[in-house]
């Protein structure tokens, strides 16, 4: 789906076992995340794909402009160093010169690690340690950064708790994260909805944020 004004939407559903005789045997395809690939000049979308019964990893394609066509098949962009576990659920962010890509790893606990590289595409410097903080299974990391600072949020699903909640980590260096909560418990608050499933922010200007806004009243 695309947008000029978040709230009229153009939508296209792309088959990806249609786009070439190769891919006829993908179990699936979900999870996308779009991004800019500078070094390219391309718009570049990077999901979770498993080819039939084999371990997930993270793919990326490029697409138009119109975002309604892929233009390149899937290409490998990462995937687990362990052939037994799987990588899914990928969020790349730029930040201190590098680019980091955060995804839930399914490697005993499902748990947040990152990966690490000069280029969108890799290749990518794999880190072993976890980066959230729950002793309980969480997914679907996304990071964003706090305007006029240099501290990044790190927030993810923690799908094995109930009640249900997201979970928040901050960080100044992609290296140390300290934990600042859950929805409704420490810092982050949850204001018009509660419940959430993978969720992403993304930034308003005070021009758009006044019409959203308006909408709502």
């Amino acid at each position: 789906m695309k947008s000029d004004d978040l709230i009229h939407w153009s939508r296209a559903n792309i088959r990806f076992d249609l786009l070439d005789e190769s891919l006829k045997e993908i179990g699936c395809v979900w999870a996308p995340e779009t991004a800019w690939d500078y070094e390219h000049n391309r718009l570049m979308i990077y999901y979770t794909m498993r080819q039939g019964k084999q371990m997930n990893k993270l793919y990326y394609s490029y697409v138009n402009e119109d975002y309604n066509k892929i233009e390149t098949l899937p290409a490998l962009l990462f995937e687990y160093p362990k052939k037994d576990k799987e990588a899914i659920d990928g969020d790349i962010t730029y930040a201190q010169g590098k680019y980091h890509l955060m995804y839930c790893s399914h490697d005993g606990t499902a748990g947040i690690k990152q990966a690490v590289s000069d280029h969108i595409t890799g290749p990518w410097t794999y880190i072993d340690d976890y980066c959230d903080v729950e002793p309980r299974g969480c997914e679907a990391p996304h990071v964003f950064k706090l305007i006029g600072q240099d501290k990044w949020v790190l927030m993810y699903d923690i799908y094995r708790i109930n009640p249900h909640n997201f979970g928040f980590v901050e960080t100044t260096d992609f290296k140390t994260f300290t934990d600042i909560g859950h929805f409704d418990k420490g810092r982050m608050k949850r204001q018009g909805f509660s419940e959430q499933k993978h969720g992403a922010v993304c930034w308003l200007t005070k021009k758009e944020a006044k019409k959203f806004r308006k909408i709502l009243e």
